[in-house]
This record gives C-alpha cells, sequence and structure tokens, in this order.
C-alpha cells in the first residue's frame, strides 16, 4: 500500500485498515468477521459516493470527464484502498463460512449415525421372514416432521383453474387432428 495514501487516513480509517491485517483476521470469528466487512464495506461506499460526486460536480466545472478525472485524486485512492481492505476481509469471511458449514454437516453425520445407533433392531416373524422394528422415538420423528406438499400457484384459485382450462382446451384442440 501506498505510504502516502496511509499518512492521509484518518486516525479511524488507519485502525480500520490495521485491523484486515492477515495476523489480526486470523483471530476473528465469524461474527467479528461479519462486523469488520459491514464496516469496511461502509468506508468503501463513503469514498465512492464521495469521489463521483466530486468527479461530476467537477465536469461541470470543467466541461469534461478528461479533465477533471485527475482533480479527485485522493477520494480514487482510498476508494480503492478499502476496495482492497474489503476483498481481503471477504476472503477471510468466505472461509469461516466454509469451516462453520463443514463443522455444521460433520455434527448433522454425527447426530444421524448416532439416532440409526440408537434404533433397536429386534427379529420379528411375519409372513414366514425376519422383519425388524425400529425403537418407537426413530420411527415417530419422520412422520411428525412431513408437511402437507406445497401447491404450485400463481396467486389464485381462478387463474390457476383458468389456466389448466386452458391448456386442456390447447390438448383438446390438438387431440381433434
Amino acid at each position: 500500500m501506498d505510504r502516502g495514501l496511509l499518512n492521509s487516513l484518518s486516525e479511524a480509517e488507519r485502525l480500520l485498515v490495521a485491523e484486515t491485517e492477515r495476523d489480526v483476521l486470523k483471530g476473528l470469528d465469524e461474527d467479528e468477521l461479519l462486523e469488520l466487512h459491514q464496516r469496511v464495506r461502509r468506508a468503501r461506499t463513503k469514498y465512492v459516493k464521495n469521489y463521483r460526486r466530486a468527479a461530476g460536480a467537477a465536469v461541470a466545472e470543467v466541461g469534461s470527464r478528461g479533465v477533471s478525472y485527475p482533480r479527485n485524486q485522493r477520494d480514487r485512492d482510498k476508494a480503492e484502498l478499502f476496495e482492497s481492505v474489503l476483498a481481503r476481509v471477504s476472503r477471510q469471511v468466505a472461509t469461516a463460512a466454509s469451516r462453520a458449514s463443514s463443522e455444521l454437516r460433520g455434527e448433522r453425520i454425527e447426530a444421524a449415525r448416532s439416532a440409526r445407533a440408537r434404533v433397536e433392531v429386534a427379529p420379528v416373524r411375519a409372513a414366514g421372514r425376519a422383519a425388524s422394528v425400529r425403537d418407537t422415538d426413530a420411527a415417530a420423528a419422520p412422520a411428525a416432521s412431513r408437511r402437507p406438499r406445497a401447491t404450485k400457484t400463481t396467486g389464485g384459485l381462478k387463474k390457476d383453474a383458468s389456466t389448466r382450462a386452458a391448456g386442456a382446451r390447447r390438448q383438446a384442440k390438438r387431440d381433434t387432428r
């Protein structure tokens, strides 16, 4: 990063950039990373907005974008700095989210395995073959969690009926050919 640009930052902005150093980011959990990501995004948006407003005003004053371009270098550089800092934090957030996802997946798999292990299997003779009887808790759980299937709707019963009828009319027309 450019030393001149870092020296032009305010103390709060300098601390925000320092919070995004690799060693500091490693010690943060997912929630803290998301909070930092939001703060960095706000700072980036602030300087992008300042740059665009000043550039737009300068075009009206000078008469062309090419001539007004060098006038607002500081805000443009700050916006670029915070964009790169935001990318660094975003990568770390993605890594933390992936790690949390794999941990949660592992916990779910382990819970499913332990639930399967709790199921008692006892042989019962029925019609000359062996069948297994599941634990009542394990058998009741899937039945209780089932929800009625959602019906495909476009927003109203009359409209759905009209759509079905139109389809039936088209099909009937084809069938008569």
